[in-house]
């Protein structure tokens, strides 16, 4: 099967050349131990023989939780420790193996299930493990062209014009519909709604059973459908409950482990002092928009691309898009978003270095200027008075996005770009 390159390999490089203990976190089947594998390929090609083993391996795994020394011993670093979500018991042993050595890169470690690792790695692990977050492939990985954090400012979107393919309506609705795991990208004969059914029947029997205690698989993959209907839209419990016919702390804890384990994002509202009417709801995005697709029942991209929902997953894919584009790069993601109690939205927000860009997603090709009407209710972050007259709170306004199906990146007025959707 072919390797795709991936975007995040420099990040994972410099990381474990600053850390003993490297993590790579993300859902199933986005390629976390292939890559590992193909960094520790190169390693050896340098004299660095870096020994491997999966916790998959009810041996491996028997020998992890009841006898964590003895297992470090058999696996001594440098080491690449597969799914280490279940034998967190290595965690304390990793942690003073490290400790004694002091040596940068000694442990890579994996996790599917991030909502059962990360306080066990927080406390073992504190100042000791650098963590990349591995999502499916990106664009720029599955063109294979240059991966750099999403910026509004024109000079950065010029400078990407010449290695960006541009991509019609159709070629973005087929990569939507198809989806992000690199298996369907690197094997074109696999079966699209084959694959997404093994990948479901393997997070709820695997992940949900075992780690997340949900008692009834069933009503959690109804729950997961559900969730999927409501792409790009904000989160409200009490809604997602009845439909789901299940309790509002019930599908509170069921939407956190679909975060955790990366099948969702929640884009958190941005406020401040100065905008007062800001709802608290955070909006909903699934990062996978094959696997929404499958859930829902579409049958091939034609059809989503002219069904309800065509809207809705444009605006997923586009959010999909840059956050990973933030997350391969090692970097946090400064995505916010706007929604006021006068039903006023701005779809996204970068906010970085005091200064808020504005992003207005549109399947359009020619949106026009009502796209970005809604902007002009940031204004008041960018005047003192609004902040008891303290000028260091104030906040810029960047350049506004349009995000759209237009054919070129042109602008809409001195201070907003229409930029074509291939372009992010």
């Amino acid at each position: 099967m072919a390797y795709i390159k991936r975007a995040a390999e420099d990040t994972i490089a410099r990381l474990s050349e600053m850390f003993p203990v490297l993590l790579v976190t993300g859902p199933r089947q986005v390629g976390k131990t292939t890559l590992l594998q193909k960094l520790a390929e190169a390693q050896r090609s340098k004299g660095l023989a870096r020994k491997y083993v999966t916790l998959d391996d009810p041996d491996a795994r028997y020998l992890a939780k009841q006898d964590p020394a003895l297992f470090l011993q058999r696996y001594s670093p440098p080491v690449l420790i597969d799914e280490i979500q279940y034998a967190t018991e290595l965690l304390p042993y990793i942690k003073m193996s490290v400790d004694r050595s002091k040596k940068k890169g000694d442990f890579w470690i994996t996790g599917s299930q991030i909502f059962h690792l990360m306080n066990n790695v927080s406390e073992s692990l504190a100042g000791r493990v650098g963590i990349v977050n591995l999502l499916g492939l990106s664009d720029a990985e599955i063109y294979q062209e240059p991966s750099e954090p999403f910026q509004t400012a024109p000079a950065h979107l010029m400078n990407r014009l010449p290695v960006r393919t541009p991509h019609d309506l159709n070629e973005i609705y087929n990569r939507i519909f198809k989806g992000s795991m690199p298996e369907l990208y690197a094997d074109e004969t696999i079966d699209w709604e084959t694959y997404y059914r093994s990948y479901v029947d393997t997070y709820l029997q695997r992940d949900i059973r075992n780690l997340a205690q949900v008692a009834d698989e069933m009503q959690f993959y109804n729950f997961m459908t559900i969730v999927a209907a409501h792409t790009s839209k904000p989160v409200i419990y009490e809604e997602l409950a009845n439909m789901a016919g299940v309790s509002s702390p019930t599908a509170k804890k069921w939407l956190s482990i679909l975060v955790s384990s990366h099948i969702i994002a929640l884009v958190q509202p941005y406020h401040n002092n100065a905008l007062k009417r800001v709802v608290k709801m955070p909006l909903l995005h699934f990062l996978d928009t094959g696997l929404a697709a499958y859930l829902l029942k579409w049958g091939n991209p034609e059809a989503l691309e002219k069904g309800a929902m065509s809207g809705a997953f444009f605006e997923s894919y586009v959010f999909s898009e840059i956050y990973k584009s933030y997350l391969n790069a090692g970097k946090e993601p400064p995505i916010y978003y706007y929604r006021d109690r006068d039903q006023k939205e701005i779809d996204l927000l970068l906010y970085q270095n005091g200064v808020l860009s504005p992003i207005e997603i549109k399947k359009a090709a020619s949106p026009g200027k009502t796209a970005i009407k809604n902007f002009d209710v940031l204004q008041p972050v960018t005047q003192p008075e609004a902040f008891g007259g303290l000028e260091s709170l104030k906040v810029e306004i960047g350049t506004g996005s349009v995000v759209c199906m237009a054919n070129d990146l042109l602008p809409v007025n001195e201070k907003n770009w229409y930029v074509p959707v291939w372009l992010i």
